[in-house]
This record gives C-alpha cells, sequence and structure tokens, in this order.
C-alpha cells in the first residue's frame, strides 16, 4: 500500500488555531467488514490500524491529547464471541504500540471502569500504564467499559462521599470540582469530537467534556479514516466560530 499523502491539506492548516484535545467515536468496523463479506474481527483490526494512523499524525501536529471511544459500556451486550474478541484485541494493541507509544513519547491515559475487564487486559493496560506515564508530548486516552453517564454518577458519588465525610459542603460543589472527579481530570475539554460512519449522535461519549466540543460528522467507515479524513475535519474546525455563548465583539 502507497503511503498516504497529505502535504497538500498540511498547508492549508492555521497551526495558530489547532485543536488541543481530539476525541473520536471509532464507529463503522462491523459495517465495513460486511460490506466485504468479511468477520466483523476483521473490521476491529482495520479499525485499530486507523488509530494508529491517527495517532501518529496528532502527534505530528503536536495535538496534546487524542481520545477515543473503543468499548462502551453498552458494548457488553454484543454477542459475546465479539465481545472476547475485542477484549483480546485490545490486549494485543496495547502490547504493539508499546514502541510507538515510546518512540513519539506518548502516555497513554485510561478513560472507564476497571471492574468488569478481564484480567489480561488490567494486566496489559497497567503495564502500558505505568510505561508511558512519564511522557509529556501527548496523552492517548482509550475509553474501556466507558459510558457519559456512568462516569458522572461516579463523579457524584466521589462527590457525595466527600460530604459525608466533612470535606465539602453543597455550597462548594462547582463545575471545577466535579471536573476533578472525571475521568479526564487535568485535561483540557475536547475542542472537537468526530464521528464517522454517518451516524449523528455522540453516543454517550464524553458528556460533560463535550458541551462545547466542535462535532464533526462524515459518512467514512472508521477503518477507511486516514490522515486526509483526519485533517480534513481539523480544516473544518477551523472555519468554525467558537463563542462559547458569548457575543463576538
Amino acid at each position: 500500500m502507497k503511503p498516504e499523502r497529505y502535504d497538500d491539506l498540511l498547508a492549508q492548516l492555521d497551526p495558530t488555531r489547532l485543536p488541543r484535545h481530539i476525541a473520536v467515536i471509532m464507529d463503522g468496523n462491523g459495517r465495513w467488514a460486511t460490506r466485504r463479506h468479511l468477520p466483523r474481527s476483521a473490521g476491529h483490526k482495520a479499525g485499530a490500524e486507523a488509530l494508529r494512523r491517527a495517532t501518529e499524525l496528532c502527534r505530528e501536529l503536536h495535538i496534546g491529547c487524542l481520545s477515543v471511544y473503543a468499548f462502551s459500556t453498552e458494548n457488553w451486550s454484543r454477542p459475546a464471541e465479539e465481545v472476547g474478541f475485542l477484549m483480546r484485541l485490545l490486549v494485543e494493541y496495547l502490547h504493539s504500540e508499546r514502541s510507538l507509544l515510546r518512540q513519539q513519547q506518548i502516555r497513554l491515559g485510561f478513560l472507564g471502569r476497571r471492574d468488569g475487564l478481564p484480567a489480561e487486559v488490567l494486566r496489559a493496560l497497567d503495564e502500558t500504564l505505568a510505561e508511558t506515564a512519564s511522557y509529556q508530548e501527548m496523552q492517548l486516552n482509550l475509553a474501556v467499559n466507558y459510558g457519559g453517564r456512568d462516569e458522572l454518577r461516579r463523579a457524584v458519588q466521589a462527590l457525595v462521599a466527600e460530604a459525608a465525610a466533612g470535606r465539602l459542603t453543597a455550597a462548594e460543589v462547582d463545575e471545577a470540582k466535579i471536573s476533578a472527579q472525571l475521568d479526564t481530570a487535568g485535561l483540557p475539554d475536547p475542542d472537537l469530537l468526530i464521528r464517522p460512519s454517518g451516524e449523528l449522535r455522540i453516543s454517550n461519549f464524553l458528556l460533560w467534556q463535550g458541551a462545547y466540543s466542535e462535532l464533526y460528522f462524515c459518512d467514512k467507515l472508521w477503518p477507511d479514516f486516514g490522515k486526509r479524513d483526519l485533517l480534513a475535519a481539523i480544516l473544518e474546525y477551523q472555519k468554525r466560530d467558537r463563542r462559547f455563548g458569548a457575543v463576538k465583539r
């Protein structure tokens, strides 16, 4: 396969207006495989390759954070065979991508709940988190066993516990304290949220953090989403007038 050329789109970018944080709902793997008369597992493997392309480009552009929706709390309802394959693929991905993370000084982050994940997934995850913890060039967040409502539930539970222990009053609960209890604590909210595959919803992903994200939808299925597609999304983002509810003077 020939390397993907994208110099023409790079030349159009305004380097002063790049998003600090990009979030992606990696959707369409199954449909990609079905259209090619392949097992769904082939689509998920191709989706992992698309994630590598997106990670490489974000690092090249010096974008500080990329968060990707890999497995939702609702995905457990899929057939057991597919769920098992996805868990094995996640372990394989964590092992195979360590060299890229090491070379590019990319720190891994985890969004979601640990309980319910297989022991081999947790082991591979913890090893990669520990190995990349000191890297500062970029953060790649994998959202696994993640749901935005569940994340907010866990944040509320933590704040209630703080209040019950006498360390917090109702009047002290502000947006900053809520954000500090979320899985993305310490990170900027996503400036750009991308949903490929033709679906026009955010599917319970980063509900709090995405309140002012610029939304970008496209019909291309995630395994076909290349660096040119990501650059097209960023270029569209740079055309948006971001006022955050204020009137621009």
